[in-house]
């Protein structure tokens, strides 16, 4: 029998160490002694209770009536990183988890384009009517826009005003209750856990920014994977028009294994009840990906939206979205 002092001593060190581990080393340490059973089964309890990891300001739980699967293991982010300098390792299912990290202001983004400052306006002006980072057009949920994206400005990192400011909406992390629920056919997605009006901001799409050369080279390996049906990417594309109609802008956001909550969204072959809208702060010309209700969204529905034209693709992967208009395939744009 072993030393009560041992066993608590073990069972101590488990709060430390079990929480690094991702889940195959988990699950080899819990078979390794009772004690370590008992620490890892409360360290996936505590990860099933909040993907985001205590890093937004709501937790969001995972729900699977499906299969034996807990929850799905992956680094999370509140907002994109650059690759390069990206974490590879982080706690999840501490015993002690703390208040949520603030999402503002975010980080400096070495080696992608920025602007040299925000607005001139005082701390008090900034986000009015005449601050020069306001956006005209104040409803994304139905802001018009080509291929059905939204666009709008928001204040940066440079400018005066704090986290507080009215324009600063998709800069203070998930704010609506949120579950990811496990599908039979589709895996995980992301579901409202209560009602969300038009308009209203849901989540950024975060990850790692990648250049076009490192995108090709990660899709064609997911499409490998994927296609075997031992991974499920989350690398979007997305392509913005410059106003001068002559240049088109790419940004590459891979959240497959760094990511936030938006990477559970699935496809919906109807445009799904998000809008997407490109979020360009005052400081920098490397815009975000954000979601907005582009209707109003009752308690336990799913939340999609349209990852593209099937057509790109037709021997793609299949599509369970079950809307009227479903194409039977998952768009997937040749990067």
């Amino acid at each position: 029998m072993r030393n009560p002092a041992t066993t608590a001593a073990l069972a101590e060190s488990a709060e430390l160490v079990l929480p690094w581990l991702p889940p195959q080393d988990l699950t080899a340490a819990a078979s390794s002694c009772r004690t370590l059973r008992a620490a890892a089964s409360a360290v996936t309890a505590r990860r099933a209770a909040d993907a985001a990891r205590g890093l937004e300001p709501l937790p969001v739980p995972f729900h699977n009536a499906v299969d034996s699967k807990p929850y799905a293991y992956f680094l999370y982010t509140p907002f994109s990183l650059t690759g390069p300098s990206s974490t590879r390792a982080q706690p999840w299912g501490c015993s002690r988890d703390g208040p949520p990290e603030p999402t503002w202001p975010r980080p400096n983004l070495d080696g992608f384009p920025s602007a040299v400052c925000g607005c001139a306006c005082s701390a008090e002006e900034c986000g009015g009517p005449e601050c020069a980072c306001a956006d005209e057009e104040a409803d994304a949920g139905s802001s018009g826009s080509e291929a059905g994206m939204g666009s709008l400005r928001e204040c940066g990192d440079e400018c005066a005003c704090g986290p507080s400011c009215g324009n600063r909406r998709t800069q203070r992390g998930v704010t609506v209750r949120l579950r990811v629920v496990r599908h039979l056919q589709k895996g995980w997605g992301l579901h409202a856990a209560e009602a969300i009006g038009r308009g209203l901001f849901v989540c950024e799409y975060a990850g790692e920014f990648l250049t076009t050369e490192e995108a090709r080279r990660r899709q064609r390996l997911y499409d490998e994977l994927a296609s075997a049906g031992k991974l499920s990417p989350a690398l979007i594309v997305i392509r913005e028009h410059l106003p001068s109609g002559k240049a088109c802008l790419r940004v590459n956001i891979d959240a497959t294994k760094m990511g936030n909550v938006a990477r559970f969204i699935n496809h919906s072959c109807d445009g799904g009840n998000l809008r997407p809208v490109l979020v360009r702060n005052s400081d920098s010309l490397l815009p975000r990906l954000c979601f907005f209700a582009a209707r109003d969204i009752v308690e336990g529905e799913e939340l999609t939206f349209s990852y593209g034209d099937a057509r790109l693709r037709p021997k793609g992967l299949p599509c369970f979205c079950g809307s009227s208009g479903c194409s039977g395939v998952l768009p997937s744009e040749e990067t």
